[in-house]
């Protein structure tokens, strides 16, 4: 148990299970419960081994994303203070050096890029396959009063770093969502609704 403040917990190898202080505490209504099966879940689709090998093969790509990104920024920065022909010098030094790499290297620099994106699309997959374990347990629905407790105590992290100046950004960028390990809050609740539906009665033979 980690003595935090934050509702969260972790699937970790070797049939570990993280939780915070606050999510053994301060959760009603059997809702620990819903956490530790989602969880749990993780360990029954053997996804926190897979998970392990994923972050570490794709921490190459993660880190050339952040050297591309912070030398794309500063080179802009330079070529916008030459107007338009700088731009245009700027992109076409830029592609010319990737295009370059890729073909001498056979493509191995475009596959250390995409291996972050495809992973974390796999890692967000789990996170499904996770809720939907805790839900076919009879559990259903309380993962979607987790789910909703747990977005508000991400908006007021996010509020709280922002009253402390931090640079924290109001919306995710486009990359920063194709890089996150988990989906947002919609897209596990969607999946979670044919758990939510009643069962339909039973018409009697006839």
């Amino acid at each position: 148990m980690e003595d935090s403040d934050d509702l969260n917990a972790v699937a970790a190898a070797g049939h570990i299970v993280g939780v915070t202080r606050f999510a053994m505490n301060e959760l009603p209504n059997g809702e620990p419960a819903v956490v530790m099966a989602h969880q749990l879940g993780h360990h029954v689709g053997g996804h926190t081994w897979s998970s392990l090998l994923g972050y570490w093969c794709a921490l190459p790509g993660r880190i050339a994303w952040r050297v591309f990104r912070g030398i794309g920024r500063a080179l802009f920065k330079v070529s916008k203070s030459f107007s338009c022909f700088g731009v245009g010098f700027f992109l076409l030094v830029f592609g010319s050096v990737a295009l370059t790499t890729i073909s001498t290297l056979h493509g191995l620099p475009l596959l250390i890029l995409v291996l972050p994106h495809a992973l974390a699309a796999v890692s967000r997959r789990a996170e499904l396959r996770a809720d939907q374990h805790a839900a076919g347990l009879g559990l259903a629905p309380m993962p979607a009063g987790v789910l909703n407790k747990l977005h508000r105590s991400d908006q007021q992290r996010t509020l709280t770093a922002q009253a402390l100046n931090r640079s924290v950004p109001l919306k995710e960028s486009p990359l920063s969502r194709l890089l996150s390990s988990h989906p947002d809050r919609y897209t596990r609740l969607h999946h979670l609704q044919p758990y939510l539906q009643p069962c339909a009665p039973q018409q009697p033979p006839r």
